[in-house]
């Protein structure tokens, strides 16, 4: 595992002055091996817990070959961690996760609960708008051989 701390490359307020939206380059290897609570990924979270905006500026890193990875907002920015709604559905071509896969293994992530099918999904349902150019960018194919996914709770 990486000892190396993550740089936060942008941390936005999801509104409540707790939960926000890290976004990270680098560093740690560390992961969390199951959505939160509240995690925007999944379809059970509240949505609009976060504003429009984070998911308009976290959406580069599900563009191909992205080198800033989905923190985990539970996690923040003091202790970042890889977010596991992400692994399982927005990192398929995520350049800093296909980098880690040769020291990571992220074959213990799973959801108990449906996760949106891709990051598109998931900001539309929180309040971005299909056609919002920050979207454009973004993978909607998140199922890749390599990465760890599961049925979404559909067992």
């Amino acid at each position: 595992m990486s000892k190396t701390p993550p740089r936060v490359v942008g941390v936005h307020d999801g509104g409540d002055g707790v939960w926000g939206v890290t976004s990270l380059e680098g560093g740690s290897d560390e992961f969390q091996t199951e959505p939160c609570t509240r995690c925007p990924w999944r379809k059970d979270a509240p949505a609009g817990a976060f504003p429009a905006e984070v998911f308009r500026f976290s959406a580069r890193t599900s563009y191909d070959m992205s080198d800033k990875v989905f923190g985990c907002h539970a996690a923040g920015s003091r202790r970042p961690k890889t977010c596991a709604g992400f692994l399982l559905r927005g990192a398929a071509h995520n350049l800093a996760i296909r980098l880690r896969l040769s020291r990571v293994d992220f074959s213990t992530v799973q959801s108990p609960v449906e996760l949106y099918d891709n990051y598109r999904a998931m900001a539309v349902a929180n309040g971005v708008s299909p056609d919002d150019p920050a979207l454009a960018a973004c993978r909607d194919d998140q199922f890749v051989t390599y990465l760890p996914h599961d049925d979404g709770g559909r067992r």
